[in-house]
């Protein structure tokens, strides 16, 4: 796979490695396009190959990946929990469908009874 990117100005396309964010002007191409790529007459086309291992995640990338599910799965009514209790107001502690549990910060909860 790689990515097609053009300068009109200057007659030039550009083959290389997949962009990792979208732009106006670019298009993903698969292996066999990307092989098979011909430009108008006139024009100049830059292949780029990159370095295989550079492609490959880095302990860094899986790193940020983990970060990045665990903050995806922390429950978010803990943090609205605690800026509220910071305001002393009435949070919700759980929802199911339209009801809520809601819990007053100012007084301690009450067990079971």
């Amino acid at each position: 796979m790689s990515t097609l990117t053009y300068v009109y100005a200057d007659s030039t396309a550009v083959l290389g490695p997949l962009a990792t964010y979208a732009e106006p002007h670019c298009y993903d191409l698969c292996q066999m396009h990307s092989e098979r790529m011909t430009a108008p007459r006139g024009w100049e086309i830059v292949r780029i190959a990159p370095d295989a291992d550079a492609l490959k995640p880095s302990s860094d990338d899986l790193e940020a990946l983990a970060n990045a599910v665990r903050e995806a799965a922390r429950p978010r009514y803990l943090e609205r929990e605690a800026r509220s209790a910071e305001s002393g107001a009435t949070v919700e502690v759980a929802r199911k469908g339209h009801l809520r549990v809601l819990h007053s910060v100012d007084s301690p909860r009450e067990s079971g009874e």
